[in-house]
């Protein structure tokens, strides 16, 4: 490649998101057009912070992720994402791509996708591209699908759309709409076996997709109504719904994945048991075995002492909800 520009640099930080109503399957795997709707909450406390520098002296491209020079598959979807902004912005130069996540990788609480959002507004803006908030959500999904959902602030919903042109996600209430507060249950830190993107390619094997599916559209309803209502039972009655029916899909898909661990299946009984003595809970749970427990702030606490005693737990996060991804 050609030295067409100096060198320039920009920094970005985003947070990843929980899904309320799951995005699972692609209609177009390319595009990562998603096979439904889906809508989010970011998650402010956990933040990855990517710095992106084209620099005409390199000759390839360098990803270096928590102080660790990456090759592979991960560096190969980098390099796909930075092509992107390259062909957008005009110009040839390759970039070193230094990443850093507070929180664990790879395991269930979307780091893919606060990594292309990130990835995605550092870049753009190095490569001195002015995009809007729409196209840098569609940018980001054509990286990691739900990483356009981490790119608007606080609850995100990720439209569907007809094709490219309308597939992005904004947001339908701010970060300080509804104090929620999502305690994270990590009760493994190891990288899954099974990406979420071999998952969604599985997920029409599955014969209960087409069923989820069809049901989709009424969840986002409901989940839109609650959250904008703050209505916390309707809530917690989706998200748990919506949760279990994509893991159903997971589990008999072809080959079946269980992401699920022990402690998962205990911390899901125990959330259920607290909500039915009152304490305002709900568990959902991404491609992983960790498990989020969605609560109103004056159960935090309780919540967050509840979950650090089960056994099997290794340690619980705590995020409340979050901006957008934004340059630093």
């Amino acid at each position: 490649m050609g030295s067409d520009q100096s060198i320039r640099s920009a920094c970005a930080i985003s947070n990843p998101n929980i899904a309320f109503i799951k995005y699972w399957g692609n209609r177009d795997a390319h595009l990562r057009l998603p096979s439904n709707g889906s809508i989010s909450m970011n998650l402010e406390g956990l933040t990855t912070r990517t710095q992106v520098t084209f620099d005409p002296s390199l000759e390839s491209d360098i990803l270096v992720l928590n102080g660790r020079r990456l090759t592979g598959a991960a560096f190969s979807r980098v390099c796909l994402h930075l092509e992107r902004v390259r062909h957008m912005a005009g110009i040839n130069t390759y970039a070193q791509v230094t990443s850093e996540n507070d929180f664990p990788t790879g395991t269930g609480i979307a780091s893919s996708a606060s990594a292309f959002a990130a990835l995605t507004l550092a870049a753009t803006a190095a490569a001195e591209l002015h995009l809007s908030e729409r196209e840098l959500s569609r940018l980001a999904r054509s990286g990691s699908g739900s990483a356009c959902r981490s790119v608007p602030a606080g609850f995100v919903e990720w439209q569907v759309g007809e094709g490219d042109h309308d597939s992005y996600a904004f947001s339908i209430a701010p970060p300080d709409h509804w104090d929620l507060v999502d305690c994270i249950a990590v009760v493994s830190r190891e990288h899954k076996p099974t990406s979420s993107t071999e998952g969604h390619s599985m997920a029409d094997t599955s014969p209960l997709q087409a069923a989820r599916l069809a049901q989709v559209p009424a969840h986002l309803d409901i989940c839109r109504r609650a959250i904008l209502e703050k209505d916390f039972d309707r809530l917690a009655e989706i998200v748990e719904l919506d949760s279990n029916l994509m893991h159903a899909v997971i589990m008999t898909s072809t080959p079946p994945v269980l992401y699920w661990k022990p402690a998962t299946i205990e911390i899901m009984g125990q959330v259920q048991s607290w909500r039915k003595s009152g304490v305002p809970a709900c568990y959902t749970i991404d491609a992983g075995p960790n498990v989020h427990v969605i609560c109103q702030a004056s159960s935090a606490e309780k919540v967050f002492q509840g979950i650090s005693e089960i056994p099997g737990v290794n340690a619980v996060l705590r995020a409340i909800p979050g901006g957008a991804a934004r340059l630093v």
